[in-house]
């Protein structure tokens, strides 16, 4: 139930993490100014409005047919509305080139999109008070050849994408200073190779000059990242945008960043362990976070170990200004609107969890060598009562607590969703 304090519950928590010295208030303060970005494009299965472009795959895929997903951006944003109403604390939402609204019968080149076509994101943003990130869309069109884009040796493709990207970024700009704020400008390209590639370094010399190209202008409302991934659907056996080469590029390119995706990496790998390595050379931490179940599968982000690990690195970091926590699955196979309140509550809930560890003393411990009592204290924290800390902060924010939200979403379906056809 909405806005129900459970005091004595609440209480009660307060007490025991104030043994541990922790403060509760403190958390749960600085969780409600950190704000989330939310992935638009799990309420669409990926397709974006550019049709037909979108119905070309380049190997990323939502996959499931369950009822009722957005077509337009009337539908999409409605459904993202009743998401946040599920959703407690700050949120803003991330928005692909591909979703351009176009006046009926419109329909506009990639590498000629302008900010007219994104003003009504702009406005809906404004008027819910929150913000906006932005990615160009390096996917779902024809002029993905051979799987290359920036990276292509057909002059004619390559341009075209470095033109889409720099729109992309004026877009971004402009809707910063619509929105007197920042926007997250990201580029990821899905660039490789099926099979043994006979050049290698080639690619990679073509796409960093299609990014100098790119990053030439500066602008004053947008962070600007890329995205590194470890290799893709149909690019097997190279991905010319790797982590070393955007890990490079960045640590050259004044203002760029390097942004991490947890699907992005080989199994045994985890962003987690990553982070405070990339905090002791870059003043922001770009961050796609999702749940890659058999590598980068893009599922709905859950209350799990990596998704708290994560969180507990950035705040054990001191980072929480500087990680820009964005969200990146599409699951059609569930309620669309299910999987973003879920996965978004997930992570501000591994927030919350990584704001209620005792660091200083657990770090106190480390330096002391005593690792005996470190791993005691660590293994104490989980049976806190943790749940009663987290109904309170939904309480505060006038949304349902865990069991009690599923119903609304039940209602839309029946009265919305099923009637779209």
């Amino acid at each position: 139930m909405k806005g129900e304090l459970r005091v004595g519950n609440y209480k009660d928590a307060e007490l025991k993490y104030a043994k541990q010295g922790i403060d509760t208030e403190n958390a749960l303060k600085k969780l409600g100014d950190k704000p989330i970005s939310i992935n638009c494009w799990q309420g669409d299965d990926v397709a974006g409005f550019d049709s037909p472009e979108n119905d070309v795959v380049d190997g990323l895929r939502a996959t499931g047919n369950y009822p009722g997903k957005a077509r337009n951006f009337a539908e999409l944003t409605a459904d993202f509305d009743k998401a946040c109403e599920l959703i407690p604390g700050k949120k803003r939402l991330n928005l692909h080139a591909s979703y351009a609204v176009f006046e009926p019968g419109e329909r506009v080149s990639r590498d000629r999109i302008e900010y007219r076509h994104f003003a009504p994101w702009a406005g809906y943003a404004k008027k819910r008070g929150i913000g906006l990130d932005f990615n160009p869309t390096c996917f779902g069109h024809s002029n993905v050849r051979d799987g290359l884009t920036l990276s292509s040796p057909d002059q004619h493709i390559q341009q075209f994408w470095i033109g889409h990207c720099i729109q992309s970024r004026r877009i971004a700009d402009a809707i910063g200073r619509e929105l007197s704020d920042v926007v997250l400008c990201n580029v990821w390209i899905p660039d490789g190779f099926k099979d043994i590639p006979a050049d290698r370094i080639g690619p990679r010399l073509r796409l960093k000059s299609a990014l100098d190209r790119i990053f030439e202008q500066p602008l004053e409302n947008v962070v600007d990242c890329v995205e590194s991934k470890l290799f893709g659907v149909g690019l097997e056996s190279c991905t010319v945008g790797s982590l070393e080469f955007y890990l490079g590029y960045a640590s050259r390119r004044k203002g760029v960043y390097c942004l991490l995706d947890n699907g992005h990496f080989h199994p045994t790998e985890t962003v987690s362990d990553k982070i405070s390595s990339l905090l002791c050379f870059f003043d922001k931490l770009p961050l796609h976070i999702t749940r890659p179940v058999r590598w980068d599968s893009d599922h709905v982000p859950l209350f799990d170990d990596e998704t708290r690990d994560i969180c507990k690195e950035i705040v054990r970091c001191g980072a929480l200004d500087k990680a820009l926590i964005g969200l990146d699955f599409f699951d059609a196979s569930i309620n669309r609107i299910a999987a973003w309140v879920l996965g978004t509550r997930s992570v501000h809930k591994s927030l919350l969890y990584a704001l209620l560890q005792p660091d200083d003393k657990l770090v106190e411990l480390q330096d002391a060598g005593d690792f005996t009592q470190k791993l005691v204290r660590m293994e104490e924290m989980k049976t806190l009562p943790f749940g009663d800390v987290w109904n309170e902060y939904c309480a505060r924010n006038n949304v349902p607590y865990d069991g009690e939200w599923m119903s609304e979403i039940v209602k839309y379906e029946q009265n919305v969703l099923r009637k779209r056809g």
